[in-house]
């Protein structure tokens, strides 16, 4: 299994940040997706997860109505859309398969002013 999340970067509160996480070795669209963060010090928090289908997306409250994860099965790859961004949404961000325990390495979001 591999993961390769990108579209980290710098952004001002209230801007927006696309995140992708192209992924391969295993059967894309049997597979639940999910997005985790961590900041150094700090719990990994889920995110985001979305069935195989992309049919029922589920929110951490942290971030509902604010994010919006969702994926292109064709392309093997996973989206999480970030809008109104917070300084507490400062974290490096995972793409994470569920049933393989399987993490990408991360890409860093800074949101600050």
């Amino acid at each position: 299994v591999q993961l390769e999340e990108s579209g980290g970067g710098w952004v001002q509160p209230g801007g927006s940040l696309r995140l992708s996480c192209q992924a391969s070795g295993f059967v894309f669209n049997t597979a639940v997706m999910s997005w985790y963060r961590q900041a150094p010090g700090k719990e990994r928090e889920w995110v985001a997860h979305l069935t195989s289908s992309g049919a029922s997306p589920h929110y951490a409250d942290s971030v509902k109505g604010r994010f919006t994860i969702s994926r292109d099965n064709a392309k093997n790859q996973v989206y999480l859309q970030m809008d109104n961004l917070k300084p507490e949404d400062t974290d490096v961000y995972y793409c994470v398969v569920p049933k393989f325990a399987s993490w990408g390495q991360g890409t860093q979001v800074t949101v600050s002013s």
